[in-house]
């Protein structure tokens, strides 16, 4: 099908007059759909629908396997596929396949190198609508995902979802293997790749891969050398947003992460998960080689070199290579002494 409707402001095209509308928003900034019952509003009025159930709390439909509700059928559908192994959105220039179509999309723009969507502001530009939301977010100060139950607010639904199980206590996510619980869907589908040994994350410049897009993202950083997330305050710059989230904590003095067993407060989930283990003892991550236990994954990872001989932290500069990053930056001091 001709795609005959040309985006004035970007190379976005499409077949659809009312897709073309949609999409003219991401630059205009326009959002046509309001909430009657408080200030939110949506360039999309499939958001809107979703929003409005925060309201009335209705989530009627349900997943029979696990019991997961969500009041968006989609979602239910998409969620009926972590059982079911499903993958029906295909990519057809490699073997790499999805459970979404927004996730083929984001793969297919490796193949093209096409990034349609552009940021009037910085020109950063990206191969994903939904991507180019978040990141105007950055200049407008925006935080449209808000706490029902305090004032808490955020840019971002998995900061929100993360933030509401505190409220709640619930986590509806649930791996069938091992029993693991989680508040945010996000993280279950990384923690089965654990199970499953996945890394869909390719490099398309070595053949370096990972089961995050985080990593992707920071291994990418060695090739290109860029790194858009900037901070206002100082001149640090990194290729992960979640790095940026974080050292935006030293400026801020924020430490979200809190002990519910003492006073302890922390800038990183990953210092809290740390300090926990003092209170419960728990080490619950597991070497199926030698019985190993530990009570961080990091120190998993680390020790799992030890059996396979692995040294993925090399110098640019000659050919030593080092299990651990810290090794490696011992290392480097040689080259610049």
């Amino acid at each position: 099908m001709a795609k005959r409707f040309a985006c004035t402001e970007c190379a976005y095209r499409t077949a659809s007059n009312a897709d073309l509308l949609k999409h003219t928003r991401t630059h205009t900034g326009e959002k046509p759909f309001k909430c009657d019952q408080c200030d939110y509003a949506s360039t999309l009025k499939g958001n809107l629908d979703r929003h409005m159930t925060k309201h009335t709390g209705e989530k009627r439909f349900v997943c029979e396997t696990c019991g997961y509700r969500t009041s968006d059928k989609s979602s239910l559908i998409v969620h009926i596929r972590r059982h079911t192994g499903e993958k029906p959105y295909m990519c057809d220039l490699c073997d790499y396949s999805a459970t979404q179509k927004g996730s083929l999309k984001q793969h297919m723009a490796k193949h093209t190198g096409r990034k349609p969507y552009m940021c009037g502001e910085c020109g950063y530009r990206t191969a994903h609508k939904f991507h180019l939301s978040k990141h105007m977010r950055r200049h407008t100060g925006e935080k449209p995902y808000k706490c029902d139950q305090c004032d808490y607010s955020t840019a971002e639904k998995s900061d929100l979802d993360r933030h509401m199980a505190k409220h709640t206590g619930k986590k509806p996510y649930i791996c069938g293997e091992c029993g693991y619980r989680t508040a945010v869907r996000s993280h279950l589908t990384a923690h089965m790749r654990k199970h499953t040994g996945e890394k869909p994350y390719k490099c398309d410049q070595c053949d370096y891969a990972s089961a995050t897009k985080c990593n992707l993202d920071q291994h990418m950083a060695r090739h290109t050398g860029v790194k858009p997330f900037m901070c206002g305050e100082c001149e640090y710059r990194t290729a992960v947003k979640l790095r940026l989230s974080q050292h935006l904590r030293t400026h801020t003095g924020e430490k979200p992460f809190k002990c519910a067993q003492c006073d302890y407060s922390a800038t990183q989930k990953g210092s809290l998960k740390q300090h926990m283990a003092k209170h419960t003892g728990r080490k619950p991550y597991l070497c199926g080689e030698c019985g190993y236990r530990c009570a961080r994954r990091s120190h998993l990872s680390e020790h799992m070199r030890t059996h396979t001989g692995e040294k993925p932290f090399n110098c640019d500069q000659c050919g030593y290579s080092a299990t651990r990053k810290s090794y490696l930056i011992k290392h480097l001091v040689k080259h610049t002494t």
